[in-house]
């Protein structure tokens, strides 16, 4: 049975809708950098995110629905599930970052949360960047390599600047305007989740190669 599933093709649309929610992922950021720059206005960043997060939803939904009636996968069933679902996670967390924007109407983003989101756009094209290797990790399975360290790299980069962020916003407004302090807290924090999420698709991608270099 081995065998004959080696040398079965595989189902390469899992390929398509992995490189589709790759590029979702960037553009999910891309407008979260442009809303944090000021290039355009918090509710139109915010509407951009949104649009993308459903688009990434329907991806998701199409990748389960695929599993599920594949005969042969390119990869174990449930390292595909995992690997969508972690993709799916970390745009859901952008879109989640958006809406407490929205929420606590912030108007201005501190330097520290323009960086962080700077940084999840980096992560996201590099996920962007992985996901089409995996057609072949035999021959890519170096560079997914890297890539992943590359995306654990800029999450600790994000970490401390959620910490150093944290300390400033508290100098600023800790004790005499506490409420900015509380809003400014929220949306670091859904920042840091943004990347936590991008680094557990860097751990689902590194898993595969693992498994099948």
């Amino acid at each position: 049975m081995r065998f004959i599933q080696a040398i079965m093709p595989k189902e390469e649309k899992f390929f398509v809708f992995f490189e589709r929610h790759g590029g979702i992922l960037v553009q999910g950021a891309d407008a979260l950098v442009r809303m944090c720059s000021g290039a355009e206005s918090i509710e139109t960043s915010c509407k951009a995110i949104a649009a993308h997060e459903h688009e990434a939803d329907d991806v998701t939904r199409e990748v389960l629905v695929a599993v599920r009636r594949a005969f042969i996968t390119p990869f174990d069933r449930s390292a595909i599930t995992a690997l969508i679902s972690s993709m799916d996670d970390a745009i859901d967390e952008m879109w989640k970052t958006a809406k407490a924007i929205t929420l606590y109407e912030l108007k201005s983003f501190e330097p520290q949360m323009c960086e962080m989101a700077d940084i999840a756009a980096a992560a996201a094209r590099l996920v962007q960047e992985a996901v089409p290797l995996l057609r072949n990790i035999g021959r890519h399975g170096q560079r997914l390599h890297q890539i992943t360290e590359e995306i654990v790299h800029l999450e600790g980069r994000a970490d401390d600047l959620h910490e150093a962020g944290l300390k400033a916003l508290f100098q600023a407004h800790g004790v005499e305007r506490t409420m900015d302090f509380i809003v400014g807290r929220e949306v670091y924090s859904h920042l840091e989740r943004v990347l936590d999420r991008l680094e557990d698709v860097a751990d689902e991608i590194q898993g595969i190669v693992i498994d099948h270099a």
